[in-house]
This record gives structure tokens, C-alpha cells and sequence, in this order.
């Protein structure tokens, strides 16, 4: 096992692994018309557009695991709205209205990239994404690839981490908890709860 930069050739790989652990952890493939949205949301934009802090779990060649993100949540938001959404837009369009199924909210947070900036979190610019499949859960990879992911972003003069999680992923919350994350109040957080670590 060994945590490496990602490469182009692992795109396959990160897309699938969003999708299957999209669901609080689990299988998200048949809880959309087109899942394929969700890696072009939480993955593959990180991936392309801050590569250098991006970073797989390989196993024998292949991708299991990933740890991507932003050293500056505003700035990626700007370059996904400008460089990221014009090649994914016209494949989901934006909802008419206010989004009625699960389809129509992943097109409303692909179309609404300004919505991951949030106020309150200025001390914590940074962001980020982690997924390992079921198999490589819960046997210290998921922290390695952690300490892997703030040490680069420790090297940019990064001052803060956040992440925004669903509220009801207790295990997730367990795993923040542990790394030292606390919780940030910020003013409106949905059925979100954020967390931050200082660097």
C-alpha cells in the first residue's frame, strides 16, 4: 500500500470510488438517474484543477482511495465556476426551479459553486475530500492519507482546514473528531456541520 500524488491515469479509478462511497460511505450508483454527476462535483474538479493536492491510496497499481481538495476554498470556487462547469453543463442543466429529486440537487451544487463559500470560515480556507472503498475502511489508511494531505498543505503556509459533512455520518464525525477537528458554528450550516483544524 502506498499513498502517492494522483496521476491522469487514475481518473477511472477516483470516479468510480466517488460513486461508490458517495452514499454516507456506501454505494451511491442506484440512488441516481446519472451518478456519473457526482464525481464531476466532488472529485474529478479537485483532481484537475489543484492536482498538486491530490493524492491516491494505491494498491498494486490501482487507485482504492483518495484525499483531494483546495489550499483556498474562494479561489477553486471562481476557477470551478470558469474553467470546471463549462465542460460538464450542458450534460446536466441547471434545475428550472427549486430541485425536487436527488438528480436536481446534485445539478443545483454543480451549477451553484459560490455555495462552498461559506461565512464564518475564513480562518480555515482550505477544504477537502477523502473516500476509501469498503475494503481499505478502518485500518489507518484513511489517517495517513490525512497527515499526507495537511503536511502539503502545511508546506503552501496554509493557515486552516475545513470540511463540511452530513450531519448524520456519525462514523465520518468520528474520524474528524479524532484528527483533531472542531466544530466551526457558522450561521446557516443546513444539514451540514463543519469542522476545522488550524496548521
Amino acid at each position: 500500500m502506498e499513498i502517492r500524488p494522483y496521476r491522469p491515469g487514475d481518473r477511472d479509478a477516483v470516479h468510480d470510488i466517488c460513486i461508490r462511497t458517495a452514499d454516507l460511505g456506501q454505494d451511491a450508483s442506484g440512488s441516481y438517474a446519472d451518478p456519473d454527476i457526482l464525481p464531476n462535483i466532488f472529485a474529478l474538479p479537485y483532481a484537475e484543477l489543484e492536482p498538486e493536492l491530490a493524492f491516491v491510496l494505491d494498491d498494486g497499481g490501482r487507485a482504492v482511495g483518495y484525499v483531494l481538495g483546495t489550499a483556498d476554498t474562494g479561489v477553486f470556487a471562481r476557477r470551478f465556476r470558469a474553467e470546471w462547469l463549462p465542460r460538464v453543463a450542458e450534460r446536466y442543466p441547471a434545475p428550472a426551479g427549486e430541485p425536487a429529486t436527488r438528480d436536481e440537487a446534485m445539478a443545483y451544487e454543480l451549477h451553484t459553486p459560490e455555495r462552498m463559500v461559506v461565512p464564518g470560515l475564513d480562518d480555515y480556507p482550505a477544504h477537502l475530500h477523502i473516500d476509501l472503498l469498503p475494503g481499505y475502511q478502518r485500518a489507518g489508511h484513511g489517517r495517513a492519507m490525512m497527515d499526507t494531505f495537511v503536511a502539503a498543505l502545511r508546506r503552501a503556509g496554509v493557515p486552516g482546514l475545513h470540511v463540511g459533512m452530513i450531519s448524520a455520518n456519525r462514523p465520518a464525525r468520528t474520524f474528524y473528531d479524532r484528527l483533531g477537528f472542531h466544530v466551526v458554528e457558522v450561521a446557516d450550516p443546513g444539514p451540514l456541520t463543519y469542522l476545522g483544524l488550524r496548521l
